[in-house]
């Protein structure tokens, strides 16, 4: 990726900006919703965000402005409604008080300690995202702007205190009864979910198992909240009938799933993701019996 990255809007000017770190700073690839990905710049919550802004007025003329200025701004994004937006994180620094441009110039600037809890997202229904905004105000014309989307990843400083094992039960009364445990609650993104299934009781005919992955993602709030559920991945755990006193073993590794994210809660009292363990078992009737169970992820 070029550490230079440059917007050209209309004939007046070109905006660009380069992070000072651009040659050695890591990128992440994001899928965008029109299909195309994009490379960004990733940053941990406590890194500054520090380079240079270029403005570059086309050939000879001179561009009349009311002041230059650069911002880091972190935003949620409602997708179904685009006017509806959040700004969690808004700094500014003026680069350039009211006056003319012509030829180049160029302006450091830092963001220096600034605040980024949030993870960035990009889901079904909401966008988190960080960006440095450039702005030439003009008085009548209308302003110049260029946003640069960079990423942010908020990891945890060390494991989680408590990480209990998940133990439950589920059946159909003289039909069917199953303990199913998992060696933890809470997993790293690369982490390998571990279990065992065990068959108490089966009087059913039991054809298929499978284990699926479930992402739910929750907007809004009270009455207006809204849910929308995907299936990140599904994987068949058994082919053909258990009998009674069977273990059949899980093992999930998580890290080929690049669409996971670490569990969000309550994001700025807007957005919430949170994951499902989802056990099915289908019998030769095609009748469906399944389990579901929370799990916490988190990056580590």
């Amino acid at each position: 990726m070029a550490s230079m990255l440059s917007s050209v809007l209309g004939s007046a000017a070109r905006l660009v900006v380069k992070f000072s770190d651009a040659d050695t700073r890591q990128t992440v690839s994001v899928r965008q919703s029109d299909g195309r990905d994009e490379e960004q710049y990733l940053f941990s919550a406590t890194d500054n965000i520090t380079g240079m802004v270029e403005v570059e007025v086309q050939g000879s003329r001179k561009l009349e402005h009311t002041g230059v200025k650069v911002e880091l701004i972190g935003m949620i994004e409602m997708l179904q409604d685009r006017s509806n937006t959040y700004e969690f994180t808004s700094l500014v620094r003026e680069l350039e008080p009211p006056g003319e441009l012509s030829g180049s110039k160029a302006y450091p600037f830092e963001f220096n300690q600034a605040e980024k809890n949030y993870e960035s997202y990009d889901g079904i229904n909401v966008r988190l995202r960080y960006f440095v905004r450039v702005t030439v105000n003009r008085q009548y014309s209308g302003k110049i702007t260029h946003e640069e989307t960079i990423r942010v990843f908020v990891s945890l400083p060390e494991e989680p205190e408590t990480n209990n094992s998940i133990k439950m039960e589920v059946g159909i009364e003289d039909c069917l009864h199953i303990e199913f445990e998992y060696n933890r609650s809470k997993y790293h993104l690369k982490d390998a979910v571990l279990g065992k299934i065990f068959f108490l009781l089966v009087r059913i005919k039991i054809k298929h198992m499978e284990i699926a992955i479930i992402k739910r993602e929750s907007t809004g709030t009270g009455a207006n909240t809204y849910n929308e559920s995907e299936t990140v991945a599904k994987f068949e755990i058994m082919d053909g009938a258990p009998v009674r006193g069977e273990s059949i073993p899980i093992r999930l590794f998580l890290g080929g799933f690049d669409t996971l994210t670490p569990t969000f809660r309550n994001v700025n009292n807007k957005f919430s993701v949170k994951y499902f363990l989802n056990l099915v078992l289908i019998d030769e009737e095609d009748r469906r019996y399944f389990k579901q169970q929370e799990i916490t992820l988190y990056r580590k």
